[in-house]
């Protein structure tokens, strides 16, 4: 047979190619990617091993690594034949159409008898978790817990939607993720990463760290390699080696309220006018809060580091209260010259840590928990009562629920005014009761928004607008 001879033609295609290669290979990169910038002596950010710092400062807390989503829809099948096999029929039929509401109206309707019945009880529970994965496309988490919730309760032992009510439960900071859950959840998947990770970090945040450590060895053999697995496992592992470390070289004693960490030599002197000072304040504050802490906060006295007495703000003392653990630190290097300050300090930390242990993490947006530490405590700080005499921007308070680490220069004392303003005109205006009440929506992950038209029947604008008029009003009569 003739075949035509085409070298002619491939020889030109292959240098073609080949030069294709050698740009994607070597020129490209070479473009695309500066080469690496040698530490200048001179830069000031230098590379070389720091100074041991002098004054405590508290390590900068993560962001949590988003544990990996993986959300399972039950397929729903067929009905059970049974009375009321209609009903459930149609309501699968609304989801797979994704008419949502005309479902979960329905749901919310079924009669309980259908609900306890053995043979459909876990077919509605599948519909409840379908449903709730709908929800959590249009809203997150924030729109599916509940209905997730509902699942579960119905179904005890379904690893699929107890694994997507334990995501849901982790991307809202619920209080509800506790051991006991976790536990339960490890016995209906064994095999699964996420909830061995999730409770090494619940047991660290307690301080069990073996156990921690048992679950986080558990979790690797189970990880894979999965990135965003490998991610949350390596945040956990790095939390729980750091805390492990501190352990392991702190000399603790206990005391009835409160237990002292040394880092450092023992010092008697400094732990007993700090005990002295705390005791104080978990009575009075205690009593205005009227919650008392469930166990002894921890106290860590830092024996190398300075305390920075007559800072006019409360920023640096902030910086003495580590959230992750509860704990309050104290540099003893001048702690004992100005008790005065000692005794604000101490006070306004007691009250963080008071707050801790009623709501949680991440609970308390930073306006009012800033407020309460203010007003509790009865502290006032020079550099706050010198803006107050000032005229300033003010902020919205919906700008000051979050982290206040971008706020720079006079803008902090602003936010510290306001907090301190905003949340004495709603003592003075409700009363500790609505405002423990408006603190028992926060915990159970209400917004403030929500939380302030339930409680108190009226919008966050209006508060804030009858705040500032309350206030503007206080600063003329002053003037």
């Amino acid at each position: 047979m003739y075949r035509r001879n085409i070298s002619n033609i491939l020889y030109p295609i292959a240098g073609l190619l080949g030069l294709i290669i050698v740009y994607q290979a070597v020129v490209k990169p070479a473009y695309q990617t500066p080469p690496p910038i040698p530490p200048d002596e001179h830069s000031p950010v230098d590379q070389r091993d720091p100074a041991p710092e002098e004054v405590y400062q508290a390590a900068p807390e993560e962001s949590p690594t988003v544990p990996p989503k993986q959300l399972r829809v039950i397929d729903a099948g067929g009905v059970p034949d049974i009375k009321g096999h209609d009903i459930l029929e149609s309501i699968r039929d609304e989801l797979e159409k994704g008419n949502l509401k005309s479902a979960e109206t329905q749901l919310l309707g079924l009669s309980p008898d259908l609900q306890a019945n053995s043979r459909t009880r876990p077919y509605v529970a599948i519909l409840w978790n379908n449903l709730g994965i709908e929800q959590e496309k249009l809203e997150g988490t924030k729109g599916s817990l509940k209905t997730f919730k509902k699942a579960a309760s119905l179904d005890t032992k379904s690893p699929v939607i107890h694994m997507n009510l334990a995501h849901a439960y982790w991307e809202q900071r619920d209080p509800a993720m506790n051991r006991d859950f976790l536990e339960h959840l490890i016995e209906l998947a064994p095999q699964e990463p996420f909830p061995h990770m999730a409770l090494a970090d619940w047991l660290q945040e307690h301080g069990r760290m073996v156990e921690a450590a048992r679950h986080l060895d558990q979790a690797a053999e189970r990880a894979g390699a999965d990135p965003s697995l490998q991610s949350y496992l390596r945040t956990v592992t790095s939390k729980v080696q750091r805390t492990d470390q501190l352990e392991s070289r702190l000399m603790s004693r206990n005391a009835a309220h409160f237990t002292v960490k040394y880092d450092g030599d023992t010092d008697v002197d400094s732990w007993t006018t700090v005990l002295d000072i705390l005791e104080e304040a978990y009575r009075e504050i205690g009593q205005k809060f009227d919650h008392f802490p469930s166990k002894p906060v921890v106290v860590v006295l830092h024996q190398k580091a300075t305390f920075q007495a007559n800072t006019g703000s409360p920023v640096w003392a902030d910086g003495l209260f580590e959230s992750v653990l509860g704990r309050i630190h104290v540099p003893t290097q001048g702690a004992l010259t100005d008790r005065t300050w000692l005794k604000r300090v101490l006070r306004h930390e007691f009250v963080h840590a008071l707050l801790h242990d009623q709501q949680g993490t991440n609970a308390v947006p930073t306006w009012l928990n800033e407020g309460l530490a203010m007003q509790l405590s009865n502290d006032h700080w020079p550099d706050v009562e010198q803006v107050r005499r000032q005229d300033f921007t003010p902020i919205p308070l919906s700008a000051l629920e979050g982290s206040w680490t971008d706020l720079r220069g006079d803008a902090v004392s602003v936010a510290y005014l306001e907090a301190d303003s905003a949340t004495h005109y709603l003592l003075n205006r409700y009363g500790m009761h609505e405002v423990q009440r408006l603190l028992g929506r926060l915990k159970k992950k209400q917004t403030l928004a929500a939380a302030i038209q339930d409680e108190l029947s009226l919008s966050y604008d209006q508060f804030q607008s009858r705040w500032m008029a309350h206030w503007q009003e206080g600063r003329e009569k002053k003037s």
